[in-house]
């Protein structure tokens, strides 16, 4: 059932109301600045029927008979992992950048729901059986599915109730068809996706048993009372000769406005039941931190690449300080790649008996990567110099009246001739030094949760109990001190 990149676009061409630069769009999946990112989730689909690529990207299920995306198959083996994670770098290899709203990283949170499925047949047993039947349909079908739990928020010294309570997402009544839900929620590839497992931010919710807050459902896109309010993209913006990367995997934001969606009750997976929003804010991150986590090394592997061409042109590399940063970026990328290949080789069962990366080797290479990512891509703007900030752009170098000049500056051998000099310092720019650059990277904390939270995510999966149980055998504490962990 595996879709083409053309279904795909078709899909998404179905009267949504989306809004950028002040207008409204047309056609979605047309417009100049969705169409570079429309087209690589496109062409995700398409490498699923490439007979190259095929056998990387899907699986035959033996059931059924069908193929389906690898990305979508529930993960029981440490090769379902492996495969996973040789479908990513098959994606990232083949955009000639990163990705990193295009569904992969985003199903996992699904996942982390049908582990839930106790807590869910607490409050009503209909909900167990939604999240099972969209699973069952998301690998079946291949929906881009995408996440939302960021809300505007508003005033956060007061509770919701004490200000407008559309600042987060919230039930105003029930139908016979289901749930009437009114807020926003911003979400990143929202504009251009099929269905969204949307959730609360609250992760705190006190004494409360029951609040209209606490909802979660998987949301088509397409529903009537929605409103796509998109930041301007990076597409489009300068020409692709100069910044390569924001005119070819820009992801557009959008404030997502649901001005009184109808949920219909069988896509409501959990409704007040604080409990349910609770355990998914804990476990949210269970499985979709591994393909993030995994981007960053994509984006490692970038910058060394960057830096290393630059210093072969420049003929600085048998340099000392200059091995010594080159060190540092690779070492970096190695510890990001040990946490990456440590934790599916120390992969847990879940609760829901599927099977989940080592949760604190997880985390933590998680926190490592993304509270080093500043300082590793200042590294690497060293190691590409100053002219990367610099360069003049390709319609200047093209100008017969200056070419000549640029020729004879930028050229330093006949190996390394200025128009590949230019493409490389233009690539390293857009890399690291553009406001597409400083997106991305401001992008980190919005993506995969803010820094306090991804540390409270490594306190609450590290096992605390060792390093107590080793001091207290060291110190020769008596048996009456508490042994559990704090």
């Amino acid at each position: 059932m595996i879709r083409t990149g053309d279904e795909y676009r078709e899909s998404i061409r179905d009267g949504r109301e989306v809004w950028v630069d002040g207008e409204r769009v047309k056609d979605v999946a047309d417009h100049p600045m969705f169409k570079p990112i429309v087209d690589v989730r496109a062409r995700i689909y398409d490498l699923a029927h490439a007979e190259a690529t095929q056998d990387a990207m899907t699986y035959v299920d033996p059931d059924s008979g069908e193929r389906n995306a690898v990305a979508n198959k529930l993960p029981r083996t440490q090769q379902d992992w492996l495969d996973k994670r040789a479908a990513v770098d098959l994606v990232l290899d083949d955009t000639r950048g990163v990705v990193t709203r295009v569904g992969d990283e985003t199903i996992g949170e699904m996942w982390s729901l049908f582990d839930g499925q106790d807590v869910l047949n607490e409050v009503d047993p209909r909900f167990s059986e939604n999240i099972r039947r969209h699973l069952e349909r998301s690998i079946r079908e291949d929906p881009f599915h995408v996440s939302a739990n960021t809300d505007p928020k508003g005033d956060r010294s007061k509770a919701p109730q004490d200000q407008d309570p559309d600042m987060l997402l919230h039930v105003v009544k029930e139908t016979d068809n289901g749930i009437v839900v009114r807020g926003a929620k911003y979400e990143t590839a929202a504009a251009y996706s099929n269905q969204a497992f949307t959730k609360p931010t609250i992760a705190n919710w006190g004494n409360s048993e029951l609040s209209d807050y606490a909802v979660g459902f998987v949301l088509d896109m397409g529903a009537p009372g929605l409103k796509y309010i998109s930041r301007n993209g990076f597409a489009g913006r300068a020409p692709a000769a100069d910044y390569p990367l924001a005119n070819r995997v820009d992801e557009v934001e959008s404030l997502v406005v649901f001005d009184d969606v109808e949920i219909p009750w069988e896509d409501v997976l959990f409704y007040r039941h604080t409990r349910a929003a609770t355990f998914i804010r804990s476990t949210l991150h269970r499985y979709s931190a591994f393909p993030f986590v995994q981007r960053t090394l994509h984006l490692a592997d970038l910058m060394i690449g960057s830096a290393l061409w630059n210093v072969k042109q420049s003929g600085l590399e048998k340099q000392q300080a200059v091995q010594e940063k080159l060190a540092q970026l690779a070492c970096y990328r190695e510890t990001i790649n040990a946490h990456l290949t440590a934790a599916i080789s120390l992969a847990e069962p879940s609760p829901g008996g599927l099977l989940m990366p080592n949760q604190s080797l997880l985390y933590t290479g998680r926190v490592m990567a993304l509270s080093q990512l500043p300082a590793m891509m200042h590294i690497a703007r060293e190691l590409c110099g100053g002219q990367i900030c610099i360069t003049p752009d390709a319609a200047t170098f093209a100008d017969p009246d200056v070419a000549p000049w640029l020729e004879k500056f930028y050229s330093i051998n006949d190996n390394w001739v200025a128009d590949d000099r230019r493409k490389l310092l233009a690539f390293a720019r857009d890399l690291l030094n553009s406001d597409y650059a400083g997106h991305r990277l401001t992008f980190q904390l919005f993506a995969q949760s803010p820094p306090f939270a991804q540390l409270a995510a490594v306190y609450r999966n590290f096992d605390f109990d060792g390093p107590l149980g080793l001091v207290k055998a060291a110190a020769g504490l008596s048996d009456n001190v508490d042994g559990d962990a704090a």
